[in-house]
């Protein structure tokens, strides 16, 4: 009977292996980035740039906004527009600033821009799309338990579950367990790190 029955769960457990691998890319990828988010913004890289206009700038602040924009290259129509100091005008948008010193006609962006995988990895993988893709990150999870007990039963003898699996299994299990107990768990003392987006 087991005989009969490894080859059927050797065949389950290559197949959805092989239908696992495009979502454990984007799992594990998105997995790594957020990681880290105490030390990078996952979704999205910070950039700076510094244009002349070739000297003062006349006119009212939208005329200055407009022609600082120009210069820039930027058609997108800013969320505001303000008069923050003598020498400097604020150009707002929802994911980078210019600010305008139409004194001398100098202008400076700074802004955001996403990282086109990782951002996508990280919408999906954090469910921020809810609706469908809840079902699907919940199969994913659901194939991947099915992968972990079916390659529970895949090698018979010393290094299967009876032998060496089984030093190997309890090993997996004790990581997280012990890492648990040192760390004081979920009630123990962690710096809190920003979502990403």
């Amino acid at each position: 009977m087991k005989r009969a029955l490894r080859p059927w769960v050797r065949a389950v457990h290559r197949d959805l292996g092989y239908l696992a691998v495009g979502l454990t890319f984007v799992y594990a990828l998105s997995g790594l980035a957020v990681n880290h988010i105490s030390d990078w913004d996952p979704s999205f890289k910070s950039y700076e740039r510094t244009v002349q206009t070739g000297g003062p700038i006349q006119g009212d602040d939208e005329q200055i906004a407009k022609v600082a924009l120009a210069k820039l290259g930027i058609t997108e129509a800013p969320r505001s527009v303000d008069r923050v100091a003598d020498d400097r005008v604020e150009v707002s948008f929802d994911k980078r600033t210019v600010h305008v010193d139409p004194t001398t006609g100098a202008v400076h962006e700074e802004g955001q821009t996403a990282r086109p995988l990782l951002r996508v990895a990280n919408w999906l993988h954090l469910n921020r799309g809810k609706r469908a893709w809840t079902y699907f990150a919940d199969a994913y999870a659901a194939g991947l338990l099915l992968l972990a007990i079916s390659g529970l039963f895949m090698i018979p003898g010393r290094k299967g579950l009876v032998g060496r699996g089984a030093v190997l299994v309890l090993l997996g299990v004790a990581l997280p367990l012990g890492y648990v107990a040192l760390s004081g768990g979920p009630e123990g003392k962690s710096a809190s790190a920003p979502r990403p987006r």
